[in-house]
């Protein structure tokens, strides 16, 4: 597509990083806890890592990345925050469109979310192969794949027919984006800003995504497993911010320190940087009287 692979790289390696352990459900959580101290944004945080919070260089704190990368991690915010973010915020005040660069990676996050989350939904059995075969896009790959390897064993199946919706969807998304940058006559970044989203699916294959995207919030992220998993992570959060929260020496060093100077702010970006094994594990650490 001629655009520039590295920034869609770093932007693409750098969007996820301010999300919290136990992914969506405990980034509402923790915008709940931290509502009176300005809330949370998992996209904020994700700039304030690179923005703030790595230390790699003697002379300033982050990572000095270019403004482009720095736009495209920052894929939403809330409007009472677009003040805080100065060249960065006017985009959103403007309502210009991110780089080609950025567009991409957000769509290409969209492919890679959907189709893991089909694959792992058919490995912990909670969502079936005869269900999936209501829905348009993996049906017609499966019966595609069916009929290549008619004996090939189930698990391998799976695993060929997602490789082959992604593959599908990469090369629309490729082709419908070409042709919309094409027809809008786009020759300069300042065109992208002021243009309508040029990086999309064609009709057929965005329909069937939203479909796609329905039975997975239907029959997956309704599930009562999940449900009861949310459940479990936003309990772990509560307990360990109102826990920090009551006894600020029960923090690291690091981020008793950081308190001194940012209060709660210094628990979220805790919090935050979590994974969720550690998370528990934290946990475990201050509520059990087992633990070592």
């Amino acid at each position: 597509m001629g655009l520039n692979e590295d920034l869609v790289e770093a932007i693409s390696l750098a969007h996820d990083l301010g999300h919290t352990p136990f992914g969506h459900a405990g980034q509402d959580v923790l915008n709940d806890c931290m509502r009176e101290y300005g809330g949370f944004e998992h996209n904020l945080q994700s700039l304030r890592v690179v923005d703030v919070l790595e230390e790699r260089y003697a002379a300033f704190d982050g990572l000095n990345l270019c403004y482009e990368t720095r736009e495209g991690i920052l894929k939403h915010v809330a409007k009472k925050n677009i003040p805080k973010l100065g060249a960065l915020g006017e985009r959103f005040l403007q309502q210009k469109r991110p780089s080609l660069e950025a567009q991409l990676a957000n769509f290409s996050d969209e492919i890679a979310y959907n189709n893991h989350d089909v694959d792992d939904g058919l490995r912990s059995g909670l969502i079936t192969l005869n269900q999936l075969e209501d829905v348009s896009i993996f049906s017609r790959h499966l019966t595609q794949v069916k009929d290549k390897y008619p004996v090939l064993p189930e698990r391998r199946m799976v695993y060929e027919t997602v490789r082959s919706m992604i593959n599908t969807l990469v090369i629309d998304l490729i082709q419908q984006s070409t042709r919309n940058i094409k027809d809008a006559g786009i020759d300069t970044l300042a065109a992208v800003h002021t243009a309508p989203p040029l990086i999309g699916f064609s009709q057929q294959i965005k329909k069937e995504q939203q479909e796609l995207k329905k039975f997975l919030f239907d029959n997956l992220y309704r599930h009562f497993r999940v449900v009861r998993m949310n459940s479990r992570a936003r309990h772990t959060i509560e307990k360990l911010f109102a826990a920090f929260s009551s006894e600020i020496l029960l923090l690291p060093v690091k981020y008793q320190k950081k308190f001194e100077q940012e209060g709660h702010q210094a628990i979220a970006d805790y919090i935050a940087g979590m994974t969720d094994r550690y998370a528990i594990k934290e946990y475990q650490r201050l509520f059990s009287i087992t633990e070592n």
